[in-house]
């Protein structure tokens, strides 16, 4: 038998600021349901081997940059020894990630200044890891939430600025604004897993091309334009 989706125009809208609060604890319920285990998807021991495989993870798969962080941290065990580096190798070593030549001087960067100014300790603030090369909001958010527990924002990933235009929580196109519209109405407690939530959703159903809205527990709620109707 044929599954269908709900067409948009037959799914209500919220026209109040209580019906659009009901509305999102509806979704953060249905996600906590579909995705209640989510971590970080890159490999990682510690907080510096997460900042190296999320700084590699710019314009990459998770599954790229898993495939090459096991035998880089065998090669440079130490944030010295990325520190030390020389430039061109370390590009050689994370070509496949691309940007390679981007990614290698921000990384050996990285190690340089936290071993100088944090005495190899990476940072714990979003204000001092916004200073480490390579570091912008994404990064700092994905450090901060998956090594230390710390929410000073919310990731905004591709799929994480897909779903919230989709879901109808930003009309922004900006991730820095996505963000500031998501802080406002996402409760603090869950800023880290909301959006790993996201990008979880939108590998799994929700792609940005033919999403399998018939499959999906978000269904009766979203009025998003581009919902697939049958799987």
């Amino acid at each position: 038998m044929t599954k269908k989706a709900t067409p948009p125009k037959l799914v209500s809208r919220p026209k109040t600021a209580a019906e659009r609060a009901a509305r999102l604890r509806k979704i953060l319920k249905l996600l906590d349901e579909m995705y209640p285990n989510v971590k970080v998807p890159l490999v990682h021991r510690n907080p510096w081997e997460l900042l190296v495989a999320t700084i590699l993870s710019a314009q990459c798969t998770d599954k790229r940059v898993n495939e090459v962080t096991p035998g880089l941290f065998r090669k440079y065990p130490s944030m010295s020894d990325f520190a030390r580096a020389n430039q061109a190798e370390l590009a050689q070593d994370v070509r496949s990630t691309g940007f390679f030549n981007n990614k290698s001087k921000a990384l050996i960067g990285a190690a340089q200044k936290i071993l100088t100014a944090y005495h190899g300790q990476v940072p714990r603030s979003m204000q001092e890891l916004l200073g480490v090369p390579g570091a912008a909001r994404k990064t700092a958010n994905v450090v901060l939430g998956g090594a230390y527990g710390i929410m000073e924002g919310v990731v905004v990933d591709t799929h994480v600025q897909r779903l919230s235009q989709r879901l109808d929580l930003s009309k922004h196109q900006q991730p820095v604004r996505i963000e500031q519209d998501l802080m406002k109405i996402i409760p603090k407690e869950k800023w880290f897993i909301f959006p790993l939530q996201l990008i979880h959703h939108g590998r799994a159903l929700c792609p940005a091309r033919k999403p399998k809205c018939a499959e999906c527990k978000l269904d009766p709620i979203c009025y998003a334009k581009d919902k697939s109707l049958i799987l």
